[in-house]
């Protein structure tokens, strides 16, 4: 069918039109995938740098405990589990620093023992310590009661051993194989100075936020 002249100047118009919109749709999915291997890519650097920063630290904060720290770990052992009724400290090294209270926020280094001898968490990581554990005040911190009350009084610098008796650790319901219930427990804690945090890059903040709305 013949059409007029108008008519073969739209349609021109409309298949230009539909030409631009279908080369732009191809070139939109070339560069998206670029820009997210980009994105990817940066987010993964920024990950990178972020953990090399906490290793760093962690390595600073081992060389100037470790060796003051791991020479308590002779003093892991078996104990007897009868007669444990109530919590008792004992000093092993007295601090410089400040007097531990019940909102001092602090860093400290742990070992854990079981009755027979068996270490079922710590600091200790062969010739090094792993980073310190944040305690933002004993008496709120996520940490069981033997300890919230047990570091109370301690000074800063020192190493303190703990015995704790099984209502102030796991109690009746036990924490795995090696704790089972109704166990007490023995530590060895020293409490440092608390840790700066290492900031967080700002390219992980953003996509923290944008991805699952968590503010860093």
């Amino acid at each position: 069918m013949a059409t007029r002249k108008s008519q073969r100047i739209v349609i021109w118009v409309i298949s230009i039109v539909m030409l631009v919109g279908t080369v732009g749709g191809f070139i939109a999915m070339m560069v998206a995938p670029g820009n997210e291997s980009k994105q990817q890519a940066a987010l993964e650097a920024a990950q990178t740098q972020w953990q090399a920063a906490q290793a760093a630290q962690a390595k600073e904060l081992s060389d100037k405990y470790f060796e003051q720290f791991s020479a308590q770990s002779s003093r892991v052992g078996e104990f007897s589990p009868e007669g444990i009724n109530e919590l008792k400290t004992e000093d092993l090294i007295v601090g410089d620093g400040d007097e531990v209270k019940g909102d001092t926020k602090i860093a400290a280094y742990y070992l854990g023992w079981n009755p027979s001898g068996k270490i079922f968490d710590g600091s200790i990581d062969g010739d090094s310590l792993k980073a310190p554990f944040a305690v933002d005040g004993p008496a709120e911190a996520a940490v069981i009661e033997g300890w919230q009350k047990g570091i109370v009084g301690m000074k800063i610098g020192g190493i303190r051993e703990l015995t704790i008796p099984s209502d102030l650790a796991y109690g009746e319901t036990g924490s795995g194989e090696d704790i089972p219930a109704n166990t007490p427990l023995k530590f060895i804690v020293m409490a440092i100075p608390p840790v700066e945090e290492v900031e967080m890059p700002q390219a992980l903040k953003d996509y923290y936020k944008r991805q699952y709305g968590i503010e860093y």
